[in-house]
């Protein structure tokens, strides 16, 4: 196994030092990409850690990052470890009063954002923040504070200088504070150590080892790097020998991949709901629709079949055609070499993943928290359990309590909440165990099922305990939906509020030889309600009737990040919802 030392910089400094002209990176220039060797990217991060080390900045100081995904992201975490700063990751999309709160309890001296707008909406609370006393941009460059005007400032620093605050990082020492998203109130801070990722990444590079060290492997990163999915994602792919790629906006995403050609990603389920959605209703507006679902039910079942061993010839025959027609075209959709994904943040369904592995994109399904600096299960290529989120990763044990909540124990589980003792000490066991305050069973085999969140569970009026995802998972599959909220606590059954992804409203309408409906009209039309009820009705096949949704209201409105519904890794804020949206609840039981 790799030694990288006592810091995360050691990623970098080991690759330089080993294979300095190792492609590490590709960074988009326009239409193009273009490679960066391992050595010119530790320069890189040499030149603007120097930067942070004239302007001041301290060993231990905390530095906010407020960006999109894109390659100077990995450039700025890399100089501030290197500088022995500490890294304070800002959503790109958060408001004002969440960057003052964030930027006041981290205790934030510098400040880094990516445009102007994010530096308006830095100058919006900067009154009440006396500790931050420099703010650098990163665009445009070359102007008076940008990220060119700091690594001027740093060209009387040494290299020894840096190479001094470097080495003087150790596996103990904070490297991040990283606030959660906030679905169950204010966000809080987490403090992960360079030992925690690197006990991270040392796990993912052994556990699941044959996604990395592949010739000419490529990933290309598009979740938020604020997140610490994606943030373990880069490191573990730097340190794996793989080179990456960012793309910041989602919309050029099938482009950037066809460019960029990776042989694997990181996404959340509900890239996986769209892009299956989004495949159907082409098919569907071809007239072809017929064809794909025989082809999606073929892949599921080959799928199956791999787990049970009994491909029979004519399974594999028709897979053979279909991987021609269908899942082929598919596959060039995403760059023609994508093999693996690996997804997290919130439940995949059962089918969906077996969907995918059938096109031949394996869907690798995985659990962790922020505390748990992201995943501490994961499914691997050798070891996949569908419906599960895999085994724990080496080096993590996994354990549930009577009450079935999860607890994690191992080299991956945060210190604890920044000024926060209280919670801290309420976070973990007596006998030291972090609590996830998720609900599951490990099987015999050692595979984790998650089976809801302790604080999520809803018990109906008749005493009913009912687990919300078990249906909003296969409410929101349909090409319709596009978010649902399962309520019921307390109440003589079970609801539903329901919201449609408006950008596949005019397609599916095209299928069904209709004039489109504008969002306040399609939340009326009989048509539109009966989808949502087939969606219902699929959803209740998998619970009692005492669970099942019974009434649901579709809404005209979306929950989204800048509504206040969504956190920016794509999870329904459900207080939030409930208060908002009290009277339409109420209505359902009216």
């Amino acid at each position: 196994m790799q030694d990288f030392g006592g810091s995360l910089t050691g990623i970098v400094w080991d690759r330089a030092a080993r294979d300095p002209g190792f492609a590490m990176l590709s960074r988009r220039t326009g239409t193009a990409w273009s490679d960066v060797s391992a050595a010119a990217f530790r320069d890189e991060v040499v030149a603007l850690a120097k930067g942070f080390v004239a302007t001041g900045l301290q060993p231990g100081e905390r530095v906010a990052l407020m960006s999109r995904t894109r390659y100077e992201w990995a450039l700025i975490d890399f100089a501030v470890w290197a500088a022995g700063g500490v890294v304070v990751p800002v959503y790109e999309t958060s408001s004002a009063e969440q960057v003052g709160w964030i930027l006041q309890d981290s205790g934030a001296s510098v400040v880094v954002v990516e445009t102007a707008e994010h530096a308006a909406t830095y100058d919006a609370v900067a009154g009440s923040l006396p500790t931050v006393r420099d703010v650098w941009r990163i665009e445009p460059a070359g102007e008076q504070g940008s990220l060119d005007d700091l690594r001027a400032c740093g060209t009387g620093v040494a290299g020894a200088d840096v190479e001094a605050r470097r080495t003087a990082v150790h596996r103990d020492d904070l490297a991040t504070v990283i606030y959660t998203s906030g679905t169950t109130g204010r966000p809080k801070g987490c403090e992960l150590t360079h030992g925690n990722f690197l006990a991270e990444v040392e796990g993912i590079l052994e556990g699941v080892h044959e996604v990395f060290g592949k010739p000419d492997a490529a990933a290309l990163l598009f979740l938020p790097l604020a997140h610490v999915l994606a943030r373990v994602f880069q490191l573990a792919v730097l340190a794996g020998g793989v080179r990456l790629g960012h793309t910041a906006d989602v919309k050029n995403l099938l482009a950037d991949m066809e460019g960029f050609r990776p042989t694997f990603l990181l996404a959340v389920p509900r890239v996986f709901e769209k892009v299956y959605n989004a495949s159907e209703q082409k098919a569907e507006a071809a007239g072809k629709g017929r064809v794909f679902r025989l082809a999606a039910d073929t892949a599921v079942a080959w799928s199956e079949a791999r787990d049970t061993g009994h491909a029979g010839p004519f399974l594999r025959a028709k897979h053979r055609v279909f991987d021609r027609l269908v899942y082929g075209k598919m596959r060039e959709a995403l760059g023609g070499r994508v093999e693996f994904a690996v997804c997290g943040g919130a439940p995949l369904s059962e089918r969906l993943g077996h969907f995918f592995r059938g096109i031949g994109l394996t869907v690798l399904v995985g659990y962790g928290l922020t505390e748990t600096t992201a995943a501490a299960c994961v499914n691997t290529p050798s070891r996949t359990r569908m419906g599960t989120v895999g085994p724990p990763l080496p080096g993590v044990e996994v354990r549930t309590d009577a009450d079935g909540e999860i607890q994690v124990r191992g080299g991956i589980v945060f210190r604890g909440y920044a000024g926060d003792d209280v919670a801290t000490k309420q976070a973990f066991t007596d006998d030291g165990w972090f609590r996830t305050g998720d609900l599951g069973h490990v099987d015999a085999d050692g595979f984790l099922h998650i089976t809801g969140r302790s604080k999520d569970i809803l018990v109906t009026a008749g005493g009913k305990n009912v687990v919300p995802a078990t249906l909003e998972d296969v409410i929101r599959e349909h090409p319709l939906v596009s978010q649902c909220v399962v309520v019921g606590d307390g109440r003589p059954f079970v609801g539903a509020l329901v919201t449609l992804d408006e950008e596949a409203l005019p397609a599916w309408f095209e299928t069904r030889r209709r004039p489109a409906l504008p969002l306040a009209e399609a939340v009326r039309d009989p048509q539109v309600l009966a989808g949502v009820q087939a969606a219902v009705d699929a959803a209740n096949v998998h619970v009692s009737r005492a669970e099942s949704v019974r009434r649901f209201r579709v809404l005209d409105v979306d929950f989204t990040e800048d509504s206040g519904h969504l956190t920016p890794s794509m999870k329904v804020k459900r207080k939030e919802v409930m208060r908002d949206f009290a009277a339409e609840v109420d209505a359902l039981y009216s």
